[in-house]
């Protein structure tokens, strides 16, 4: 879902993040449901009256009011992520004009900022884990020292808290800034496989947008290097459809018989399957010796990368 938001910021170079006061509380609960807030102290039984934190469906119910109360501004120059809002837009002008219209929708549905943790008119902005600007998204520098200083794991839950951490920035470690898509045009993909994982990269111009990869199942490791590398092709196409549907793609693989997938006359039922989804998308499967170096599929802790 992040990775969505930050698609919707191509083009944009002044931003501008807010961050709202006393999270769920502008929120009152259910008359009815009042007593299922209830938790008890020594001084007696106490229940919250406004959504506190904790309640199972506490986000889900405060990012509907966020996006009822903002819905004429979200994809035009403003993302909501629950409590974390960013302002954005191409120029300082129409940037400061957009201010002033979330201000007075702030204030005509009583909610409230927390002015120490906003920011205002910036070219470069923290936001969600990342460091947005005009050039791109690169890992906020301290994350990286949050990973450096991380304790040694000493439960399976630490460990997975940790390589969830890195596996998920694991896509900005070999292009530290990734850049945003312009347009529906020029997009390329290269795409690797070995027997344990599949791995490709998207990329516009030149510049990557984002990696992805993916383990194997078991039962896929005894195919053959031609279906492996067909079904990496596919992958790319499933988790990029939102970019690359209607639109032309160059398709670089470093197998040579792909090249002819679409003529080849005797296909198994994988195959045959692979075939007609490929045939939805406009798209060149060419081969090119090496250039799958991009690609290279890095197993590390199992998880997927960006998307």
């Amino acid at each position: 879902m992040i990775d969505d938001l930050f698609d919707q910021l191509k083009g944009a170079s002044h931003f501008s993040k807010i961050n709202l006061r006393s999270g769920y509380h502008p929120l009152r609960v259910k008359d009815s449901d009042i007593p299922k807030t209830s938790f008890r102290t020594r001084y007696g039984r106490y229940e919250f009256v406004v959504m506190s934190f904790g309640l199972t469906n506490a986000p889900a119910t405060f990012m509907d009011l966020m996006n009822t109360v903002f819905k004429q501004c979200l994809d035009l120059f403003v993302i909501v992520f629950i409590d974390d809002i960013l302002i954005y837009y191409r120029n300082e002008e129409e940037h400061v004009t957009h201010l002033r219209v979330f201000m007075q929708t702030l204030k005509d549905r009583q909610l409230f900022t927390k002015f120490s943790k906003c920011e205002f008119c910036l070219h470069s902005v923290a936001f969600l884990g990342h460091i947005v600007s005009s050039k791109g998204i690169r890992v906020d520098s301290q994350k990286i020292e949050g990973v450096k200083q991380w304790p040694r794991p000493t439960s399976p839950t630490n460990i997975r808290s940790l390589l969830g951490l890195a596996g998920y920035y694991r896509w900005l470690t070999t292009t530290p800034v990734l850049t945003l898509p312009e347009g529906s045009y020029d997009y390329v993909i290269y795409c690797d496989a070995s027997r344990v994982v599949l791995g490709c990269v998207l990329m516009q111009r030149g510049k990557v947008i984002t990696y992805s990869s993916r383990q194997l199942k078991v039962h896929k490791k005894n195919y053959p290097t031609h279906d492996l590398e067909l079904e990496a092709v596919v992958f790319s196409l499933k988790i990029w459809k939102h970019y690359l549907y209607g639109a032309h793609v160059d398709v670089f693989i470093d197998h040579k018989s792909l090249q002819h997938v679409f003529t080849q006359k005797e296909l198994n039922l994988h195959q045959r399957r692979w075939l007609e989804f490929l045939k939805d998308y406009d798209m060149n499967v060419l081969y090119h010796p090496g250039a799958t170096d991009e690609a290279k599929p890095r197993p590390m802790d199992g998880t997927s990368d960006r998307r």
